[in-house]
């Protein structure tokens, strides 16, 4: 096993799959119920109790402590799960040797897809992250100046833009929500391809201000903040 996947192997899990019956069965089943539900009610109310969790989800407290001791292990979870749906977009977008600037509008367009900005934008702050998922954000961060850096050698994106503007970026389309699930969805792809006009090159003005900072953008997951 490679060091990248031993420092996702450590990140919290979901429990693996089990057989079509019996108590295991029940379990994945609640589980897949429990982050399902932990998902839509800490993005709308990150200060929420974790039983409007359980009540949403349909299980009994009891069972989601027995998975979940407390809420900053659901949330630790939840942002686990997030991290590694963006690295896997990265990943994918930084294996594809073709051309730059499809390799990275293909990983925006699965950054966007996989909405790990959503948790970024509501859950930052609310709990302490552990080593782990530090490191794995680092990775996922080095993931993306790979992606940037390579298409901005390409003369894809604009020489005055940052690769941190991607977060802002991210989270911006993150907020949008609109009509349904499918509309939202439309509406942030639309919003995706104005973004990506913008990055290109010769752009006819300079951007305002500079990036966000690493420290800028690290700073906001201090509950101490």
């Amino acid at each position: 096993m490679d060091p990248t996947q031993q420092l996702l192997s450590r990140l919290p899990s979901q429990a693996s799959a089990a057989p079509a019956g019996g108590r295991r069965a029940q379990a994945a089943r609640n589980d897949t119920a429990i982050l399902k539900a932990a998902r839509e009610v800490f993005i709308a109310n990150p200060s929420a109790p974790i039983a409007d969790v359980a009540k949403s989800a349909g299980v009994g407290i009891s069972a989601l402590y027995r998975r979940y001791p407390s809420k900053e292990d659901l949330l630790r979870q939840l942002c686990a799960d997030g991290l590694r749906r963006y690295i896997a977009a990265a990943e994918a977008a930084a294996a594809d040797e073709g051309d730059p600037g499809r390799a990275f509008a293909a990983f925006m367009a699965g950054v966007v897809a996989a909405d790990a900005a959503s948790l970024t934008q509501r859950l930052a702050g609310t709990f302490e992250p552990t080593e782990d998922l530090y490191r794995a954000a680092a990775y996922a961060g080095e993931l993306n100046r790979k992606l940037f850096d390579r298409a901005q050698r390409a003369g894809v994106i604009r020489g005055d833009a940052e690769v941190n503007d991607l977060a802002m970026i991210f989270e911006q389309l993150a907020s949008i929500q609109l009509g349904d699930r499918e509309r939202t969805h439309e509406l942030r792809r639309r919003y995706l391809a104005l973004a990506l006009d913008g990055l290109r090159a010769q752009p006819h003005d300079s951007l305002p201000g500079p990036a966000p900072s690493g420290e800028e953008l690290t700073s906001r997951w201090s509950p101490e903040r």
